[in-house]
């Protein structure tokens, strides 16, 4: 039976230790199982965020093995090789789904029903990977996505014109990395398309402000690995957003990688598109209205991936 209140993390690294940081201050758990190739680093981890218990929610959390997550409602995988310096997500790709294959088949053997939440990268060819080698059903396997990126996106955007994050909505779509799309069709606050809402803040050069903006979507990861090594802390809390979705049963449209079986005019494969979330996991993708440009460039990045996908060796 399945445990609503608890969760297992794979992978002790940068990003599953800050997630496990993020859930145990959302107190949306009240078991933390922690899991690492690494029994010690696990058990450290598991030891210094125990110490914080009388602060926060959460009532237990402790490095385990894979067969503590069999009544888990969430197994959310953050093992990888991380993206070093001058180094593309894509470039990650034979490493960590090698790494994949060592760990689903653990998870699968022990009947698990819980939703596998993809972190590590390259994100959609990832979870796409471990779709095809868990064979669970594709609304219980899928990605942080561009849950991030759309983050970043209204983040700058929000410095750009001096209003509130909550007010602006904007995607960023398609691959998480170099070939993803941000929707400026779509893009608004609080309803009033962005090129409107840009003149009333004194804003007129659309298309520059457009490209330096997205540009720095698109390098924000690799400025802050050159800067520090590695991103940890926005993503922990992209996925901490993602989980209370889940948890909370809120039915919220979040841009996480998804399998699409049609959608955009493109089959069998994950993408970051915007999607509704709940607790039986990625429910349904949605089909938002691009323009011809949007869709060209959205059609692009699901070559890209495919052309990588056909390379690998899947069931």
């Amino acid at each position: 039976m399945i445990n609503m209140r608890k969760a297992a993390i794979i992978g002790c690294g940068f990003v599953g230790a800050t997630t496990a940081f993020s859930l145990m201050h959302q107190g949306l758990f009240t078991e933390l199982v922690l899991i690492d190739v690494d029994q010690e680093k696990a058990e450290g981890e598991a030891m210094d965020l125990s110490h914080g218990r009388p602060y926060v929610d959460t009532a237990k959390i402790y490095a385990g093995t894979y067969d503590d997550i069999c009544d888990c409602s969430m197994i959310i995988i953050t093992a990888g090789a991380n993206q070093n310096p001058n180094e593309t997500r894509l470039d990650l790709v034979h490493k960590n789904v090698a790494i994949l294959k060592s760990i689903i088949p653990e998870i699968t053997k022990r009947n698990c029903e819980g939703i596998l939440l993809i972190v590590a990268n390259p994100v959609d060819i990832l979870t796409y990977a471990a779709y095809r080698l868990s064979g669970f059903p594709s609304n219980r396997v899928f990605g942080s996505g561009t849950v991030l990126d759309s983050a970043r996106f209204r983040y700058l955007l929000s410095e750009h014109l001096k209003v509130d994050t909550e007010s602006i909505h904007a995607f960023i779509i398609g691959e998480h990395g170099d070939s993803e799309l941000a929707v400026w069709s779509g893009a608004n606050v609080s309803g009033i398309p962005i090129h409107d809402f840009c003149e009333f803040r004194g804003h007129y050069n659309h298309q520059a402000a457009m490209t330096e903006i997205y540009e720095n979507v698109k390098s924000s990861a690799y400025k802050i690995i050159d800067r520090k090594g590695a991103t940890y802390y926005g993503i922990a809390m992209a996925v901490g957003h993602i989980t209370e979705s889940i948890i909370r049963n809120k039915n919220s449209v979040l841009p996480v990688s998804s399998l699409l079986s049609g959608q955009y005019g493109i089959e069998d494969l994950y993408l970051s598109i915007p999607t509704i979330v709940n607790r039986t996991g990625a429910v349904q993708v949605l089909e938002i209205e691009l323009n011809e440009s949007e869709h060209k460039k959205l059609k692009e990045s699901a070559n890209t991936l495919k052309s990588i996908i056909e390379k690998l060796d899947l069931p």
